[in-house]
């Protein structure tokens, strides 16, 4: 993508399905002097900070069985930015900030978080954004001009990674990836995979080019050097020794731990408790090769070949 890059100053969201490299890209480049990186916030899963706070869609019907916990990340910033640290004493106080707002609307208390840490430019992820269309939507009515970066993994090491984390199964039940085609119906993290991206594709493609970038997270890990340069670039952000260095520091930031009781995560508990930058190379995977997870032994589903051979995988 060679278009020139939107406005100075605007936040940046990175979206991909969960398990894409999210926390700990997110985290880098929040780490940038002229960035400030948020943990998830789930702002735009609600209109209103009564609905957020509930957990509840206008229909009665609740968001999702974890939504007690997709709470941490609003309360740990909170926290640190009014209180100036994560304690059970500053999230207690982070509670009662967000439950003196319960009238105002998400879009309004995310201006106030970006007045907060003003002339700092915002960076945030929050997969549960691609469980529907509406919540991109209303992201992008209360951001026009934000930037967003499809941050994609190959689809064989993105399903073993769900596979193998926390809560990744049931998390995978909840959302509906299941292929029920045979006579046993069989945990797919395919699904999860192919949905989620092309969720993305169809929401940028709606976009000016210029307002996205799509990053290979394998990329970043192999060789964080070139590729934060290529992302500081499209910004228009410095990208130099000091910049880099920090940027490649993500157990600095704020949030790259566990926090208080009241509010452990924020972010993927596998990152929290180890943040570091890990290099990584390439996994040559064959597509047709079988699948551990597949009673049948099948390799990739041909629409998901054809999806990541689009971006440049397989």
């Amino acid at each position: 993508m060679t278009a020139a890059s939107p406005a100075h100053g605007e936040p940046v969201f990175i979206l991909a399905p969960p398990r894409s490299f999210t926390s700990l890209v997110s985290t880098m480049l929040g780490q940038h002097p002229r960035m400030y990186g948020f943990p998830e916030l789930n702002l735009f899963m609600a209109e209103s900070m009564d609905e957020f706070w509930r957990g509840v869609d206008h229909d009665g019907g609740r968001k999702s069985t974890f939504w007690p916990v997709m709470r941490h990340g609003l309360l740990r910033t909170v926290a640190q930015l009014y209180a100036g640290e994560q304690t059970i004493d500053s999230v207690a106080l982070a509670y009662r900030w967000i439950r003196a707002r319960a009238s105002r609307s998400t879009r309004e208390i995310f201006q106030e978080l970006l007045e907060k840490i003003d002339p700092l430019i915002a960076v945030e992820k929050s997969p549960g954004y691609l469980r529907r269309r509406q919540y991109l939507d209303r992201l992008r009515e209360a951001v026009p001009q934000a930037r967003f970066i499809h941050l994609l993994r190959h689809p064989r090491g993105q399903c073993e990674s769900v596979l193998k984390a926390r809560g990744g199964k049931l998390m995978l039940m909840m959302l509906n990836a299941i292929d029920q085609s045979d006579d046993m119906a069989v945990i797919e993290p395919q699904i999860l995979w192919h949905d989620a991206n092309a969720l993305v594709m169809e929401f940028l493609n709606e976009l000016p080019q210029e307002q996205w970038l799509r990053v290979q997270g394998e990329r970043i890990l192999a060789d964080p050097d070139t590729e934060l340069a290529r992302i500081c670039q499209w910004l228009r952000l410095p990208c130099g020794p000091r910049e880099l260095a920090a940027m490649k520091a993500p157990e600095q930031s704020s949030y790259a731990y566990v926090g208080p009781v009241n509010a452990r995560l924020g972010n993927d508990i596998n990152f929290l408790l180890e943040p570091r930058l890990r290099s990584a190379q390439f996994d040559d995977y064959d597509p047709a090769e079988p699948l551990p997870w597949r009673p049948d032994r099948q390799g990739l589903h041909p629409a998901v070949v054809e999806l990541a051979q689009a971006f440049g995988y397989c």
